[in-house]
């Protein structure tokens, strides 16, 4: 009977190809997962094929039924409204006296309606599911979520270490000063949004020092530059911006910071920290 109605379903190719479709994609992810059995992968993706599977047996069974009523050629449209029908199992306005309560409650009247035969089937499809749930992970062992989530913070970490092979990683121990316009273009575009309300549009200093004289509290080198802003100052109210920049935008911040030492900005503050001596060609900065 069921390949005597696969026949007739193939055999209206047009007008079934949707549920064809649906069968094929069943019946190759099934058999994929047979081929290179992978409990955990298994696992993953067996929902899926169950669920796929119980489809295509719902609409194999529709066919039949469809069958038994008589008639000749086989539709999808007349079987999607059929299992509309059949899956909600609710009854015709015209007929709804028949499931009519007694009770009212402010005029109001309750039916008394079946739960929709889709729910108790979904319902018992993951009654179904939580045997192999219990077996796989109770009885054969599987992997908890602790146990996940390390296996993945593992893989995690050999991708990112290959992401990174051969990469430069910037640091406060190699960081250099960038010159180019673009650069420093880049950089005073992260200043003035993140820096300015502390230090000042010029660097001239208002809750923060001034940038711009010859005077540091942490060092003026690119290197102290860069460790400020990448750490921040907690105890003098500085964030740290290691999460909001990365390290390339941190060193075009440093860089422009740099670029304005000496432009003497009006209403600059005060003087702060240590008069920082050049040693190399590094211009002076304080944060």
């Amino acid at each position: 009977m069921i390949l005597r109605n696969i026949k007739s379903l193939f055999k209206n190719f047009k007008s079934n190809l949707f549920l064809i479709l649906v069968f094929v994609f069943a019946f190759t992810n099934f058999t994929s997962a047979a081929e290179t059995f992978d409990l955990n992968k298994y696992s993953e993706s067996a929902f899926l094929v169950l669920f796929l599977i119980v489809v295509v047996s719902l609409f194999l069974f529709l066919i039949m039924e469809h069958k038994k009523e008589g008639e000749g050629s086989i539709n999808f449209k007349y079987y999607w409204r059929w299992a509309l029908v059949k899956l909600g199992d609710a009854k015709p306005v015209d007929k709804e006296e028949e499931i009519l309560m007694k009770h009212q409650y402010d005029g109001i009247s309750e039916l008394d309606n079946n739960l929709p035969p889709w729910w108790k089937y979904l319902f018992y499809i993951t009654i179904i599911w939580s045997f192999f749930y219990f077996g796989y992970y109770h009885v054969f062992n599987g992997p908890s979520s602790s146990e996940e989530y390390a296996m993945e913070m593992e893989l995690a970490a050999i991708q990112k270490a290959e992401y990174f092979a051969g990469r430069i990683m910037i640091d406060e121990t190699n960081v250099t000063k960038l010159s180019d316009a673009v650069a420093l273009s880049l950089g005073k575009e992260n200043y003035l949004k993140n820096c300015a309300a502390c230090h000042g549009r010029a660097g001239e200093g208002t809750v923060g020092p001034n940038l711009t004289d010859e005077y540091w509290i942490h060092g003026g080198d690119i290197k102290n530059v860069f460790r400020v802003i990448t750490n921040g100052v907690p105890e003098k109210g500085m964030t740290s911006w290691k999460q909001q920049l990365s390290a390339s935008e941190i060193q075009e911040v440093s860089s422009f910071v740099l670029s304005i030492a000496g432009t003497n900005p009006p209403n600059a503050k005060a003087p702060q920290g240590e008069k920082f001596v050049v040693k190399t060609d590094t211009l002076n900065v304080k944060l």
